[in-house]
């Protein structure tokens, strides 16, 4: 199943950077490892914003909240996911 999921970071104001510093190189390594196991198969970064806009391939909606929200920026995210289908004018790999 693929979905993709639209990420908004809310850096709060007053967090320690040191802090933030930590929780952006989790945040790197643990999405890394799910593009290296192909559940995270696309991620482009939002022009102007501190957002992306990813593409997973997972199992079931359960799969891809679990990954989700082990995301170490999880609680400063907003995020919409929206279901994907293939679109039949689409060419054929």
């Amino acid at each position: 199943m693929l979905y993709m999921v639209q990420m908004t970071v809310k850096k709060p104001h007053d967090i320690d950077p040191n802090v933030w510093a930590d929780i952006i190189v989790k945040e790197r390594e643990y999405g890394q490892t799910y593009m290296k196991n192909g559940k995270f198969v696309h991620i482009w970064r939002t022009v102007g914003k501190f957002a992306n806009v990813s593409i997973f391939d997972v199992e079931s909606n359960d799969e891809l909240h679990q990954i989700l929200s082990g995301f170490p920026l999880f609680p400063y995210m907003d995020m919409e996911v929206t279901a994907l289908a293939e679109h039949p004018s689409a060419l054929k790999k």
